[in-house]
């Protein structure tokens, strides 16, 4: 389906950029553009791969423009372009407005202006009963992308949902590795803290999935495992055969307990796909005197779709979990414990 079609990807110099760039250069897929605001990233990825199939565009979301003539012929876009981490927006409520808001209505508007056939936006479980400012950013994303699917005739406007994705730039993965190989405290904020594990790979298989099942308006999550926080830790130390001890070091700015991927009204009308759920589009309009009864009883029959509710690994399944991502791999093969290769950033 990607077959000579065009993709840019919206802070493609990221994690997720560069796990699409490895899915798709060996395909016949015609073009990708890489759009970011990072030039020194986008060089660093332009030296590596070093392939005629990737273009890559200067620019930022928060610039209508500059986006708008990164889309010129583009097919299909995936929105990734974000700002992510949970304290800075907190600090910066403003700034992540600035992205995750009128920056991806930028994008959407762009889409529909250039006649962009299918748009995936990647969003967070932070989205879900929000209690931060960048999951109160995501939300808003969400509503925007899905009040854009009901203007637009041509472009058909999904949404993609999962949590913390294993080993991606700025998760907790790569720094509790770090402080195992040096033997120092990992710090934890929370040992009983919950968080799904997804693996890049599985975060591409997501945005795959809604792109090729989804309708316009609808939210899709992958059914993901889970594991505590201390277990996460406890499981690293194990494989590094490291003298590191874990120390508590209190709950950061907005952290959750748990993830949240589908509240309980989403779970309400949610359809079960085997690995994944999709959340159709309420395509009600403002007459809502011709629904007033409707989801009233049914609401209260489910519940969230957390990571406290969903399968919790233990620490053996954790570090045979962890064995399978080419950054731990490699990590342990500079430690000299396990060979293993890494290919990419």
């Amino acid at each position: 389906m990607f077959d000579n079609k065009t993709l840019l990807i919206t802070g493609g110099t990221g994690s997720f950029g560069n796990a699409v760039l490895k899915r798709f250069l060996n395909t016949e897929i015609k073009e990708i553009r890489i759009f970011s605001r990072d030039e020194k990233k986008q060089d660093d990825m332009r030296r590596y791969y070093n392939d005629k199939k990737i273009k890559y565009y200067i620019g930022d979301v928060r610039d209508y423009n500059s986006i708008k003539s990164a889309m010129i012929g583009v097919d299909y876009v995936f929105h990734a372009a974000a700002l992510k981490q949970v304290p800075s927006c907190e600090f910066y409520p403003s700034q992540a407005v600035q992205t995750n808001i009128i920056g991806s209505e930028n994008v959407a508007n762009a889409a529909i202006a250039k006649g962009v056939k299918k748009f995936v936006s990647l969003s967070t479980d932070k989205a879900v009963y929000p209690v931060n400012a960048m999951g109160i950013s995501k939300a808003m994303m969400e509503k925007i992308i899905i009040a854009s699917s009901r203007i637009s005739e041509k472009t058909v406007f999904c949404c993609t949902r999962y949590g913390n994705v294993m080993a991606s730039r700025g998760s907790v993965i790569p720094l509790f590795i770090q402080q195992a190989k040096e033997n120092k405290i990992l710090t934890v904020t929370d040992p009983a803290m919950t968080r799904y594990l997804m693996s890049l790979d599985d975060s591409v298989d997501l945005v795959l999935f809604a792109f090729q099942h989804g309708n316009s308006g609808d939210i899709f999550v992958q059914k993901s495992p889970s594991s505590t926080v201390g277990d996460l830790a406890q499981a690293i130390i194990e494989l590094f055969k490291s003298k590191s001890r874990i120390g508590v070091i209190g709950t950061r700015h907005g952290e959750k307990l748990y993830e949240t991927l589908l509240s309980r009204e989403e779970m309400v009308k949610a359809q079960d796909m085997g690995d994944y759920y999709r959340v159709p589009s309420d395509n009600r309009d403002l007459n809502y005197d011709s629904f007033f009864v409707e989801g009233i009883v049914e609401t209260s029959a489910k519940d969230d779709y957390t990571s406290h509710n969903t399968t919790i690994l233990t620490i053996p399944q954790i570090k045979e979990l962890l064995l399978k991502l080419d950054y731990v791999k490699n990590e342990l093969n500079k430690s000299g414990n396990e060979k293993g290769t890494y290919n990419g950033f």
